[in-house]
């Protein structure tokens, strides 16, 4: 594994509901330290309730300055221009953005030759490999960014090709990503997500208590956890709640959809934001687990972490065709269309023997998050050189 150096994590919230930058960056800061960057990119604020929420909690953030989160991690939260479109403004951004950085690392950095590395998560960060001149610049693509709502296409896609261009190593989490990007940069490698398996093996316990809220909820229970957004297909999941009343539908997470037509089923149950602590008990609770997700060019590069959790919690799963999906057939069933999404509902629920859950644990017990950041250092390890010398950054006390 990657040893005592500084990396420096250009990545979204932090304090959010854990994602792969949180595990890959959690397992690094074991014998590295990590400098974890709260960047919401180019991103404008809309006039929405939620954004507004989300601008009230950012400005939070950036008051409550660098924050050590792990013994050799901090995090923080950059001041800069919400949303600046113009070029004069988005160089501002990046010029504070970086003094921000040095600064930050100054509070986990031992000496000024202690080696640095720069692992960005978001399609335009080569600014800040430019200005600290890593040893190391990784790209970790986990999504086709384009289709992303209120981004705009042409220019993420612009920033995207300087990263790929300026990258010593590009690290793709499906077969898709990879095919795609994989002619802009020579080292780019498929990396696929790994598992916490150990947290969702409880699941497999009877004697786990189930959480009282679904104690309402008649059964068989078909859940889903993430954000709901829209890449998630709402229509199809309020069409397949009508054709199975007797199912209950759970889904747990933030809905930034707001689907009237879903939220009138009387079996469809909204609990929002749970934590993830908690989710092997309401895996124990279902018969299934769901990935409903929108059949678009986003989706087709997509590999959902929540894929292999709920197969380590032993859930059947049901899934709308993805490409990353459909390596699990036939743990995992596939469905173009709400008629076929409930006949393989139907399936799964029939399939949730406590025997059966246990062999679907175990197909992903060696996917492990640790296996995957192993790959990561060597692929980081053999990586080339940036071609530019460090700039030496001074060690302070914490």
């Amino acid at each position: 594994m990657i040893r005592d150096r500084v990396i420096v994590c250009l990545a979204s919230r932090w304090d959010y509901d854990p994602t792969s930058k949180h595990q890959v960056m959690r397992i690094l800061a074991r014998e590295n330290d990590v400098v974890w960057v709260n960047y919401r990119a180019s991103r404008r604020p809309r006039a929405t309730a939620a954004d507004a929420g989300a601008v009230a909690s950012t400005v939070g953030q950036i008051l409550r300055g660098v924050r050590r989160v792990a013994p050799r991690m901090v995090q923080f939260t950059p001041l800069v221009i919400p949303g600046a479109r113009h070029p004069a403004a988005r160089a501002w951004n990046r010029r504070l953005l970086v003094l921000q950085v040095r600064r930050a690392m100054r509070h986990v950095r031992h000496s000024a030759d202690q080696p640095v590395q720069v692992w960005t998560f978001a399609p335009d960060g080569e600014f800040l490999a430019d200005a600290l001149r890593p040893e190391r610049f990784l790209y970790y693509c986990v999504d086709e960014y384009t289709e992303f709502e209120n981004l705009n296409r042409d220019a993420v896609a612009a920033a995207e090709q300087r990263v790929l261009a300026r990258a010593d190593v590009v690290i793709t989490t499906s077969q898709a990503l990879y095919e795609s990007k994989r002619s802009h940069n020579a080292n780019t490698h498929l990396v696929r997500h790994g598992v916490d398996a150990a947290h969702f093996a409880p699941a497999l316990e009877e004697g786990l208590p189930l959480p009282t809220e679904l104690a309402g909820i008649r059964g068989p229970i078909l859940g889903f956890f993430g954000l709901i957004h829209h890449w998630i297909d709402c229509d199809l999941l309020e069409a397949v709640a009508q054709l199975r009343p007797a199912y209950s539908f759970v889904l747990i997470g933030e809905d930034r959809q707001n689907h009237a037509g879903l939220r009138r089923c009387p079996n469809v149950h909204f609990l929002g934001r749970r934590p993830y602590g908690s989710l092997p008990a309401y895996c124990r609770a279902f018969s299934a687990g769901l990935l409903p997700f929108a059949r678009t060019r986003m989706t087709r590069n997509v590999n959902p972490i929540k894929l292999r959790e709920y197969l380590a919690a032993g859930l059947p799963v049901v899934s709308t065709p993805l490409p990353e999906a459909e390596r699990y057939w036939p743990e995992v069933r596939i469905a173009p269309d709400a008629e076929n999404f409930a006949r393989a509902c139907d399936e799964a629920v029939a399939d949730a023997a406590p025997a059966r859950r246990h062999a679907r644990s175990r197909l992903v017990a060696d996917e492990t998050w640790d296996a995957v950041v192993e790959r990561l250092s060597v692929l980081a390890d053999n990586a080339s050189a940036s071609a530019l010398p460090a700039i030496a950054v001074p060690a302070v006390a914490s």
